[in-house]
């Protein structure tokens, strides 16, 4: 009995994520289409900006970064590949997103774009991006 219920539920939740699925490819399924936004953090320090992106299961060759005009953008692509031939393969559930993404955002002025780095480690992609000498404070001296 108990059984038959969660099946049912599994059943009704899948459905639901084939519906959206659909309705974010505008009513055309496609095979492996899924919305994947990568979760960011922004926050300001005293001397930079620093944006971390959660990226699991992202290769490091596949993630691309420009910054133009001060906006910064993340962008790149994520496989999720099922090995096995199909005559041995039986897939029970695909719900990894996989495809390609970007990220977006706009820093404030004075940045210095020639110092931006970038470190990727266990799958978080962390950007500090510095700030310009005119637009760190500063104490004044009175004479």
């Amino acid at each position: 009995m108990l059984n038959r219920s969660l099946t049912s539920t599994l059943d009704r939740m899948m459905t639901l994520n084939r519906a959206l699925d659909e309705a974010f490819t505008n009513g055309t399924p496609v095979e492996g289409a899924r919305l994947w936004v990568p979760a960011i953090d922004l926050y300001e320090k005293k001397d930079a900006y620093v944006v971390r992106a959660e990226l699991p299961g992202v290769d490091r060759s596949n993630i691309d970064i420009s910054f133009e005009k001060n906006v910064l953008t993340i962008s790149g692509r994520k496989s999720t590949e099922i090995e096995g031939t199909d005559d041995e393969l039986r897939v029970y559930a695909a719900e990894r997103v996989s495809g390609g993404f970007s990220r977006s955002l706009r820093l404030p002025e004075y940045i210095d774009g020639d110092r931006i780095s970038a470190d990727f480690t266990d799958g978080l992609l962390t950007i500090t991006v510095p700030k310009a000498e005119v637009a760190q404070p500063r104490k004044i001296e009175i004479r």
